[in-house]
C-alpha cells in the first residue's frame, strides 16, 4: 500500500526548527554573540592581512613567501596589524548584522507563507532577502573599520595605531575617506550575502534530503551531526560566492587602501589589468576562499549555536526534532 503524499513528507528529514526572532532572550543573543564572535574573528584574522597584503601587491606573490615575509619581518604581530581596530567596529557592526538578518528573515519568511509560497521557497526567499537587508546595514559601521584596518595591515609603519590612521585619514580626505568604497562595497556583499544565505539554506535541504528517512530523522536528532550540516552547507555557500566577488572584493580594496585623493573604479581596473591581466583580479584568491569557508563555517555554527542557546522559554532538545 502507497503512503499519502502528507505521511511521506513527514517521514522526511528536515532542517532542525527555525528559531525566530521573537524566540529569543535579545540581551543573551547579544551579549553572548559579542564574546563569541570575538573569538571566531581573532582566529581568523591573519587569513583576512594575508589577502589584502596579496591584493595590494603589485607582482604575484605566494601565500607562503608572504606569510614567511610577515613572520620574518614584523614578527606574529604583522599577522594581527588593524585587529584592535577591527574588532572594535565590528561589534556593533555584528549587532547591526544580526538585529537586520533576523528581523528581516522573521518578516519576509511570515509574508511569502502568507502569499502561498511553499516553506522551502519562503525560506530560501527569506535568507536572501535578510541577507541583503543585513549587508546593507552593516556596511555602514564595516566600510569606515575596513578603511582604518586595511590602511594598517598594508601601511601599519605609517600609522602608531587605529586613533593615529582615523585622525590622519580625517585630515586628509574628511569624513569622505572613510567611505571609500562604499558603493562597491554595497554592490559586493549585498547580492553574495543574498546568494550565500540563500543557497545556505537550500544546500541544507538537499543534504539532508539525501539522508534515508529513518537515518535522517535519528542523525537531525544529534546535534553534533547538525553541526556538521551546518558547517558544510557554509563551505560550499562560501565557495561560489568567493568566487565570484573576487574582482569587486579587489577592486573595493585597492580604493580603501590607495591614499590618492580621487580614485576612479576604471583607473583600479585599469591599473590591475595592466599588473596581470585579468587574472590580477584575482589576487587572493586563495586565503580569501579559506578565510570565507573557515569563517563561514565558525559564524554559521556559532550562530546556530547562539541562537539556540538565547532561545526563551523553549525546550531545547525539542529544537534539534526534525
Amino acid at each position: 500500500m502507497s503512503s499519502s503524499p502528507s505521511t511521506y513528507e513527514e517521514s522526511q528529514p528536515h532542517p532542525p526548527q527555525e528559531i525566530d526572532w521573537h524566540m529569543l532572550d535579545k540581551s543573551k543573543f547579544f551579549c553572548l554573540g559579542t564574546a563569541l564572535f570575538s573569538a571566531v574573528s581573532a582566529a581568523l584574522y591573519p587569513a583576512v592581512v594575508l589577502k589584502t597584503r596579496q591584493q595590494m601587491s603589485a607582482a604575484e606573490i605566494s601565500c607562503r613567501h608572504m606569510s614567511r615575509s610577515i613572520m620574518r619581518y614584523e614578527g606574529l604581530r604583522g599577522f594581527y596589524r588593524g585587529f584592535g581596530t577591527s574588532l572594535l567596529g565590528t561589534i556593533p557592526a555584528r549587532a547591526l548584522y544580526m538585529s537586520a538578518l533576523e528581523v528581516t528573515k522573521s518578516k519576509v519568511a511570515s509574508a511569502t507563507l502568507r502569499w502561498g509560497f511553499s516553506d522551502a521557497s519562503a525560506t530560501a526567499i527569506a535568507n536572501a532577502a535578510g541577507g541583503v537587508a543585513s549587508a546593507m546595514a552593516a556596511q555602514l559601521v564595516w566600510t569606515p573599520v575596513d578603511v582604518v584596518s586595511q590602511r594598517l595591515m598594508v601601511q601599519g609603519v605609517c600609522y602608531r595605531n587605529g586613533f593615529d590612521a582615523f585622525r590622519k585619514i580625517l585630515g586628509v580626505d574628511g569624513p569622505r575617506g572613510f567611505y571609500r568604497g562604499f558603493g562597491v562595497s554595497i554592490v559586493t556583499y549585498a547580492p553574495s550575502n543574498a546568494v550565500w544565505w540563500a543557497s545556505y539554506s537550500i544546500v541544507q535541504k538537499l543534504i539532508w534530503g539525501t539522508m534515508g528517512s529513518k537515518e535522517g530523522l535519528s542523525l537531525g536528532r544529534d546535534s553534533r551531526v547538525v553541526m556538521g550540516v551546518q558547517g558544510l552547507s557554509a563551505v560550499m555557500a562560501s565557495g561560489v560566492c568567493a568566487l565570484v566577488t573576487m574582482p569587486l572584493d579587489t577592486i573595493k580594496t585597492r580604493l580603501q587602501v590607495l591614499e590618492a585623493e580621487e580614485v576612479r573604479v576604471i583607473e583600479v581596473v585599469r591599473d590591475l589589468v595592466r599588473e596581470g591581466g585579468v587574472l590580477a583580479c584575482y589576487r587572493g584568491l586563495g586565503p580569501r576562499c579559506v578565510s570565507m569557508s573557515m569563517s563561514a563555517a565558525a559564524m554559521i555554527t556559532t550562530y546556530e549555536f547562539l541562537k539556540r542557546v538565547s532561545a526563551k522559554n523553549v525546550d531545547r532538545l525539542a529544537l534539534y526534532s526534525v
